[in-house]
């Protein structure tokens, strides 16, 4: 029975971490110290070491001192940890959570597996990719960023139970005197601009005579506002700052306009939700771009910057969208074309080749 260690980046190393650990592995997890690692956590019941460290968030000499530091001590702390309970791998999901681990189990000559969710790697994923056994990924396209890695495309890992409902879904358009439902999503922050873009659309598409209903996440600072808006026009909505239960949510859903994080795309495929993708256009290293671009070349999704969309263009794009039935089956179906198998259990499968010295394709 192996020993790999999982950096713990939320929802996709977790549903990889209960692969392993139903493959019959001992798992250990490696948190950052962070209080939403507590919720997302709580039915956890294996080992874990917590490594407070953080990341480069400002550019002032002072705060990259700091951080530096931070993880210089993160790394001493796991290499101590390491040595009394050595690993056989470790999969790391990137970000600065990550680099202590890595830097230690690189130092143990323990075998490293990275993740990288988005077309472009982070800085972590960029950093280690030479060093690493091997680099996972959820988009083809990484491999022109990473050319210095070895590069196996596993896909996005998701939670079970969206993963097992998005496999067995079925998407249709609405049938005759059924509602067209539009989900808006502007990720865990909420998307304050394109809330109010998709809001203001709607009172066109209302004028028009469509019959729709609106399920929009607005995260918390624009939830009240938006609600108002929707009262105010007579518009069919549902607001909500944030949904746990996202399954049910997509098996509603008609289509979407939402943000490209690399979790958002890899659901929407996983549903076969036709989507407008909006990036986030503040996003490190403009990636939720490059993905949009990715999901877009595959006729998975379309896409426009924030920069270009405003509220007349989204009202007509809508429209033409609501009315064409056939164009939304052809965006579900490439967007189930993508979404192969379970990513969760291709990265275990990896980690497993990994441990045991296999060469990786």
């Amino acid at each position: 029975m192996e020993n790999y260690s999982v950096p713990f980046i939320f929802f996709p190393g977790l549903a990889t971490a209960e692969k392993l650990r139903l493959r019959g592995h001992d798992i250990v997890l490696w948190l950052a110290g962070k209080d939403v690692e507590a919720d997302a956590l709580k039915d956890w019941e294996g080992p874990r070491h917590t490594v407070k460290s953080q990341g480069f968030q400002s550019k002032s000499p002072v705060e990259i001192t700091r951080t530096v530091y931070s993880l210089n001590r993160a790394t001493a702390q796991c290499r101590r940890l390491m040595r009394k309970d050595k690993p056989d791998v470790i999969l790391a999901m990137g970000s600065y959570a990550s680099v202590g681990p890595v830097k230690a189990a690189l130092r143990l000559k323990v075998p490293v597996v990275l993740h990288e969710a988005n077309v472009v790697p982070g800085r972590t994923v960029s950093h280690f990719a030479a060093r690493a056994t091997v680099v996972a990924a959820c988009f083809e396209e990484s491999r022109f960023h990473l050319q210095n890695a070895d590069l196996v495309i596993t896909g996005m890992p998701l939670r079970d139970g969206l993963e097992r409902l998005g496999a067995s879904s079925v998407y249709r358009p609405p049938e005759a005197g059924e509602p067209f439902t539009i989900l808006v999503t502007g990720g865990s922050r909420g998307a304050s601009a394109l809330n109010l873009r998709v809001a203001q659309s709607a009172v066109g598409l209302k004028a028009r005579g469509i019959n729709f209903r609106i399920i929009h996440l607005t995260g918390r600072a624009d939830q009240e506002a938006m609600q108002e808006h929707y009262d105010h026009a007579g518009i069919d909505a549902r607001v909500e700052a944030f949904v746990n239960d996202m399954s049910a949510v997509y098996r509603q859903t008609h289509f979407a306009i939402s943000r490209a994080g690399a979790a958002t795309c890899a659901e929407l495929s996983a549903f076969g939700i036709p989507s407008l993708l909006v990036p986030y256009p503040y996003a490190v290293r403009d990636h939720q771009t490059s993905n949009a671009l990715a999901m877009e070349k595959s006729r998975a999704a379309d896409f426009i910057p924030e920069s270009d969309l405003d509220s007349v263009w989204l009202e007509k794009y809508m429209h033409a969208c609501i009315q064409s039935p056939e164009r939304l089956m052809r965006l579900s179906d490439a967007a189930r074309a993508r979404r192969g198998g379970s990513a969760a259990a291709a990265l275990a499968m990896l980690v497993e080749s990994v441990a045991h010295g296999r060469v990786v394709a």
